[in-house]
């Protein structure tokens, strides 16, 4: 899908598949051989990768101005201060949904079920940025249920299908999942959800065609200052 948009807007891309039993030296060489190329101004690495290898470390190998994902720590550093270039693309294309829906975020109360580094845990920096009142939800959180019908916003990333239910949110809450799980199926029972909620994201056709978008305006982005730069 991200190459098929990529060539549909005039991107070039390049896809490089490695053998399972990549080390993770092998493909941290990789990445910096791609660092190194001006030609290149978006990485992007394709996630979860074998369980060998250490991703944390490849992805902060990523330099931080090719960093169009965020997944770096710096790059989440910068997010969580509000001064970043590239914020993680699901959480970007979660903001861009509100804006674009003129959806009110100050003072509204917002959960926020997953806490992974590239998607829970940015966008409640992002929301709490834009002054939410935001609770972070996870596997040890006690009586979810009532914590979620509390919520103005539910933001569902927690990988489980259809895991959110119609019983558990407010009347009128606005409904984002970001879940993607096999078969098509979110983190959110749609079928539930969709009488009570104010605004519900689909899956599939929801956030993420958003979030490729997201990458690709960030690679466009970085190629132009870099441009820029290159012309100071």
């Amino acid at each position: 899908m991200k190459g098929n948009a990529c060539e549909r807007l005039g991107i070039d891309s390049k896809q490089i598949h490695l053998p399972e039993e990549t080390t993770t030296e092998q493909l941290l060489d990789q990445i910096e051989k791609l660092n190194e190329d001006e030609t290149v101004h978006g990485i992007l690495l394709q996630h979860p990768v074998p369980n060998h290898i250490d991703e944390r470390l490849a992805f902060d190998t990523i330099a931080i101005e090719k960093d169009v994902d965020g997944v770096t720590s710096e790059g989440f550093g910068q997010t969580a201060f509000n001064f970043g270039k590239f914020p993680s693309c699901t959480p970007a294309a979660i903001l861009e949904m509100i804006d674009f829906y003129h959806i009110p975020v100050e003072g509204k109360r917002a959960v926020v079920i997953g806490r992974s580094p590239i998607l829970g845990k940015p966008v409640s920096m992002m929301l709490l940025n834009r002054n939410a009142t935001v609770t972070m939800c996870h596997s040890k959180t006690e009586n979810l249920p009532e914590v979620i019908q509390q919520a103005d916003i539910v933001i569902a990333a927690v990988g489980k299908p259809s895991f959110v239910q119609g019983n558990w949110v407010k009347q009128g809450a606005v409904i984002l999942d970001a879940g993607y799980n096999k078969g098509n199926i979110g983190d959110v029972d749609y079928d539930s959800c969709v009488e009570k909620a104010g605004a519900i994201t689909p899956v599939p056709g929801g956030v993420g065609p958003v979030t490729i978008s997201m990458l690709l305006k960030h690679t466009v982005l970085s190629a132009e200052w870099k441009t820029a730069k290159g012309n100071i």
